[in-house]
């Protein structure tokens, strides 16, 4: 049985160390890609326009955290165990 936990506790670290290698990369990505975003397109879209420069980094900035999020959920729903389906009364009647 302790063979079982051991190898449970080694997944669940494996799991928790992807999370956070996952955390540290958004990380990093939220503070690089809006500020990339706006000098980029300060310079080279809108020559000079620093508001159209700072809402295209605001607007980066939201799909870093919105792509963080809907990676997050899927990674949850991957880890959840799937159950059974329901069985009738009739297959119920047959097992006992």
């Amino acid at each position: 049985m302790s063979e079982k936990v051991a190898a449970a506790n080694l997944v669940n670290k494996g799991e928790q160390g992807s999370a956070l290698a996952k955390l540290l990369a958004f990380s990093i990505a939220l503070a690089v890609v809006p500020i990339s975003t706006y000098f980029i397109s300060l310079w080279y879209i809108f020559n000079g326009n620093g508001i159209f420069a700072a809402i295209s980094a605001v607007t980066s900035a939201n799909l870093v955290l919105v792509l963080y999020i809907i990676l997050s959920v899927l990674e949850d729903q991957g880890n959840q165990p799937r159950s059974e389906p329901a069985k009738t009364s009739i297959e119920s009647r047959k097992s006992r």
